[in-house]
């Protein structure tokens, strides 16, 4: 088992089931995956996180074993804000009006909105990983859309994205966590299993590829609106990243 000591149940979210894990006991600590993995990213941690810290795992909207919500054209479904608010569903489900965040990649991003949209629910973030949304595409350079080529592959009009992915999710899955400095021998055999699993479920690839719409979209209509009204996070904030960059 990926997670020993932890209770494994399903939240019903504002738009459906959100698979969630909780362990540990001390002040609360909401954990938030990246893409293309699931909350079985943080089985490295989540033991010792748990020593100190009531553990709650998500998978987000779309992602893992949670519910593949049904889109619309503005992508709003996959708004980070709409991600928040099933956080914040969980958070309470568990009893807690006020918790910590660690969160890596997409789960920073969301979390990002999260802070800003609730701000009383944040009592301080971790991020990993992670520059603004908006600053990254407004500063769109050569070397970025290389290394961050899927970001403009999932964007594309479906349903060529998601036709390419289903075609076979794990070979998408593995050359884009395999091809960073690390390659896959990063990945534990249990956790690559686990991932490759949920990669297969029906209706991943559209979720997958709208998350990444609502970025270029949506998000950035509500981040524009951020910084238009001067509106910044006060919270507590520490943003780490690794070494490679990539």
């Amino acid at each position: 088992m990926l997670f020993n000591g932890f209770k494994t149940i399903d939240v019903i979210g504002p738009a459906g089931s959100l698979r969630t894990s909780m362990g540990g006991r001390g002040a609360p600590l909401l954990l938030l995956h990246g893409h293309p993995q699931t909350q079985a990213m943080w089985h490295r941690v989540a033991g010792a996180l748990s020593q100190s810290f009531t553990v709650v795992m998500m998978d987000l909207r779309g992602y893992g074993d949670s519910a593949r919500v049904a889109s619309d054209a503005e992508h709003t479904p996959y708004a980070k804000r709409a991600m928040a608010q099933d956080a914040v569903a969980v958070m309470r489900h568990y009893g807690f009006d006020r918790f910590q965040v660690l969160a890596h990649d997409r789960g920073a991003r969301v979390a990002h909105r999260l802070a800003q949209d609730h701000t009383d629910k944040v009592e301080r973030l971790m991020l990993l990983d992670i520059a603004p949304t908006l600053g990254m595409y407004d500063n769109t350079s050569d070397a970025f859309a290389r290394a961050y080529w899927h970001w403009f592959f999932l964007i594309q009009p479906p349903p060529l994205p998601e036709v390419l992915i289903e075609s076979d999710p794990v070979r998408y899955l593995r050359h884009l966590m395999g091809h960073r400095h690390a390659g896959l021998a990063a990945f534990s055999p249990e956790a690559m299993a686990e991932y490759e699993r949920c990669a297969q479920i029906p209706g991943t690839a559209t979720s997958l590829c709208e998350d990444y719409r609502a970025s270029t979209t949506i998000d950035l209509v509500h981040d524009r609106a951020d910084v238009a009204a001067g509106r910044k996070l006060k919270h507590p904030l520490r943003v780490l990243w690794g070494a490679p960059g990539l």
